[in-house]
């Protein structure tokens, strides 16, 4: 059934597809037309969080939180939302995203396009999604970057209430300069900043929400020890690894292969289980890891737990693969 639905959706504009993917699911949502998908695995616990399954829904495919209830519905452990920004912004001109389906991988250049943190948290309030929520946070377009650290603290503070834990995106490749918080010194005071709200904000609501931290996958292993030893000096809660890859090299020729962008699928699997592997060695169990990158099959997911990952997160697969990659996944972990 899916392999017949993507043969007619890939023949219409990537982002034209995104978009009427998010409102068809809101729509079968509320017609009871998605019947909910419980995914028995291995009952998980991920930063002291309780998960049904390892298996999670990454940042990037519901930006703004309008479409959990759906998504619940199709068996994942965990959700994540985002990434959101303190103000709406529109992203980057089209065309930003682009299938590249001779390797199963897809290029996005979105620039973290968003309604902005109160419209999100409008969407939650609104739905009735009970499972794990994870929010994604990063910072406005516009903002430089020496004042990072004041975005991701108002969309710290407003999301702290309504997330189960909050995922700080510094490794976009679409928006200017941010990788560089992923540097030694940036990433030590920005995480040291947030980590001390954190604790403000424990004290305040009564209730603690971890702090991961999202890492690309073009670092060395000098860049991944580096990381590896501030997060656990500063007792970070969890680390993702990793976002897409500015490394197009494994698409050869291919008229795509020059587009600006993240490259997400199957061409960053093995550089994201690469940088998963020293990442897990570097931090020694200090602190949990959530692989994603790459994941086209359950084999994959269950690889990515072998190399010291707790959980794991899909997008591309879904692309791919359809809701049938969440079970797949699931039963290999299992």
């Amino acid at each position: 059934m899916y392999a017949l639905a993507r043969s007619i959706l890939f023949k219409i504009n990537p982002e034209t597809t995104h978009n009427m993917t998010i409102k068809g699911l809101q729509i079968c949502n509320k017609l009871g037309l998605i019947p909910f998908a419980n995914n028995h695995g291995k009952a998980t616990k991920l930063m002291g969080l309780h998960l049904p399954n390892p298996v999670g829904l990454a940042a990037g495919l519901d930006k703004n939180s309008e479409c959990i209830d759906a998504f619940g519905a199709l068996g994942f452990g965990f959700l994540e939302v985002g990434t959101v920004t303190p103000r709406p912004q529109p992203g980057n001109p089209q065309p930003r995203l682009f299938r590249v389906p001779e390797h199963q991988g897809i290029i996005n250049r979105m620039g973290f396009n968003n309604h902005g943190i109160d419209a999100m948290i409008r969407n939650i309030e609104a739905s009735s999604y009970q499972g794990i929520l994870g929010i994604n946070i990063g910072k406005n377009a516009t903002t430089p970057i020496e004042h990072a650290a004041d975005d991701y603290l108002i969309c710290l503070e407003k999301a702290y209430a309504h997330a189960d834990y909050i995922a700080i995106n510094i490794s976009s490749p679409n928006t200017k300069n941010l990788r560089a918080l992923q540097g030694g010194d940036e990433l030590s005071a920005l995480l040291e900043t947030l980590k001390n709200k954190q604790a403000h904000l424990h004290a305040a609501h009564g209730k603690y929400v971890p702090l991961a931290v999202k890492i690309a996958p073009d670092l060395d292993e000098a860049q991944i020890e580096d990381i590896a030893h501030v997060v656990k000096s500063v007792q970070m809660d969890g680390i993702i690894a990793t976002n897409t890859t500015i490394d197009k090299s494994s698409l050869g020729n291919h008229a795509l292969a020059k587009e600006q962008g993240g490259l997400s699928g199957l061409p960053v699997r093995g550089k994201s289980n690469q940088v998963l592997k020293l990442l897990a060695e570097h931090i020694d169990g200090a602190l949990p890891i959530i692989g994603v990158g790459g994941i086209m099959e359950g084999r994959d997911a269950a690889e990515k737990i072998r190399l010291g990952a707790t959980a794991v997160q899909v997008y591309s697969g879904l692309i791919y693969q359809g809701s049938a990659l969440v079970k797949d996944c699931v039963a290999a972990i299992r």
